[in-house]
């Protein structure tokens, strides 16, 4: 089943980061995921951050490919076509310039005078590079322009139709696919877009003859934060405010009701938003910190693609107000094991294995005599000791290999982090100990002791002295048959048995 993900605006993005880590963690199956990122803030920094984890993410599954392990890890092929903006190519990125304003109020006072009765004059003049500024009648309007009814379909959209066409084969008769379209309520590119694309699509679909092979679905984002407004802000420019979040979200609720585009809609929001720390119009300092509500998003995308029959309507409800544990994870019986077996390797190879390795690299003799596993995957150095054929160490593609496994392991950890902490103070996140997996200045320790306990939850095999660091790599030396060799084999294998 191919999956298509469009994410619209700085959330959408956020909700793709979600999903990239659980792709990570193997909970998105074999399948290709492609997405098409749209927003006109090119420079947004939740945008750049979920293009930089998915590069990471690409990186590290290119380095472990060639292990040819049937481990669950960095088995979903995840690939992005080019952001799209309304604005590509323009320099006047405004409403008004958009729609040739000032010819219309020359050449055709009605239609200019209608212009000036749907959008003040601040609304037509606004610099729309940093998004649309929680404003979804400008979006909307845009947004509208979009055309997918010709082969001429500007790209990425053209890229992406054709993909969908490969899938379903002539006729629609090919693999089932699925649209994920993802983005907030209550701000201005993801509230003006997520119903346009989608009728957009929806509507090309069916012209198609094809809408019966593909399900759409959505995931509404209400609102999960908030941020101040700084005092010396002009209290008259164009920009999202957080006291009409509400208003806004109620006015597209109503909407939505009466739109028959989706075949199954997610919501999902927060009764105590989180304070963002930074208040920001856009651009790069648009750049929130990961929130639990977000893997909540990943696990509807899951969700979504898992469900033979749909459901117009999915409820989720926790237990606890104060608190979210396992028992408040969809699917936790599959979810629960699969990302702790995610947590404890990301934790093991970034704060015990990576460093030893780095160390190692300058002095392979005594490193092979202190770690036995070593001539298990890796040339070993010495008179006649064989190794034939295996990679040494300190070959570049090896210690490429090294550092971009370790570059995952730092962005997945981060992650995990912080969407702990994005309880506030009056919700407890309880899947992890967080405080384990990152210092204060954002890097993971090296100190292992604790590795038993990462995992909130787990029963007392899983704590015991037969998962420590040095209990786990000791298992490397008589694993059977010959794991593969290499950085790629040894992740891989290490990865099998960090598996709670």
């Amino acid at each position: 089943m191919s999956l298509y993900i469009v994410s619209i605006g700085g959330t959408g993005a956020k909700c793709v980061e979600s999903i990239i880590h659980l792709a990570a963690a193997g909970l998105f199956g074999t399948e290709k995921i492609q997405v098409l990122f749209i927003d006109p803030d090119e420079s947004n920094g939740n945008l750049t951050r979920t293009r930089e984890t998915l590069a990471t993410y690409q990186a590290c599954r290119r380095a472990v490919s060639s292990s040819g392990s049937e481990t669950p890890w960095m088995q979903t092929p995840i690939e992005a076509l080019e952001v799209w903006s309304p604005f590509s190519g323009s320099l006047n990125k405004s409403l008004g310039a958009y729609f040739n304003y000032e010819s219309y109020a020359f050449n055709s006072p009605g239609v200019g005078h209608l212009f000036d009765v749907l959008y003040t004059q601040g609304e037509r003049e606004a610099n729309l590079d940093v998004g649309f500024r929680g404003r979804p009648a400008i979006g909307s309007a845009i947004m509208s322009q979009v055309k997918l009814d010709s082969a001429t379909s500007q790209e990425p959209w053209r890229s992406l139709l054709q993909s969908i066409e490969l899938d379903l084969g002539v006729g629609g008769g090919g693999s089932k696919t699925r649209i994920f379209i993802c983005g907030s309520i209550f701000g201005g590119t993801g509230a003006s877009g997520f119903p346009t694309i989608g009728r957009l699509l929806k509507n090309k679909l069916e012209k198609s003859g094809v809408s019966g092979s593909v399900k759409i679905g959505g995931l509404l984002m209400l609102p999960y934060f908030q941020f101040s407004v700084p005092a010396e802000q002009d209290p008259g420019a164009i920009y999202a405010r957080p006291e009409q979040f509400l208003l806004n979200t109620e006015a597209a609720l109503r909407y939505y009701q009466a739109q028959p585009i989706f075949d199954s809609i997610y919501l999902l929001g927060d009764q105590d938003p989180a304070s963002v720390a930074q208040f920001s119009i856009g651009k790069n300092t648009q750049k929130n910190d990961p929130h639990f509500i977000e893997l909540y998003a990943a696990l509807a995308a899951r969700h979504f693609i898992a469900q033979d029959e749909l459901q117009p309507v999915v409820l989720l409800s926790r237990q606890d107000e104060q608190r979210v544990t396992w028992d408040d994870i969809p699917d936790k019986a599959v979810v629960k094991p699969n990302f702790a077996n995610a947590v404890r390797f990301a934790y093991l190879w970034a704060a015990n294995l990576s460093p030893e390795l780095n160390a190692g690299k300058g002095n392979i003799k005594n490193f092979q005599k202190a770690a036995p596993w070593f001539s298990r995957f890796f040339k070993p150095q010495g008179f006649l000791v064989g190794g034939r054929g295996m990679p040494d160490l300190n070959d570049e593609v090896q210690q490429d290999a090294i550092q971009c496994i370790h570059g995952w392991c730092q962005s997945f950890l981060r992650w995990v982090s912080l969407i702990h902490g994005s309880g506030g103070s009056s919700r407890s996140i309880q899947l992890f100990r967080h405080a384990l997996l990152m210092d204060s200045g954002g890097n993971v320790p090296q100190v292992t002791e604790s590795f038993p306990k990462l995992v909130l939850g787990a029963d007392n095999l899983e704590q015991s002295k037969d998962v420590t660091p040095q209990a786990i790599k000791e298992k490397l030396i008589n694993i059977t048959p010959d794991p593969p060799t290499g950085v790629s084999g040894l992740a891989a294998t290490l990865y099998g048995l960090c598996k709670p």
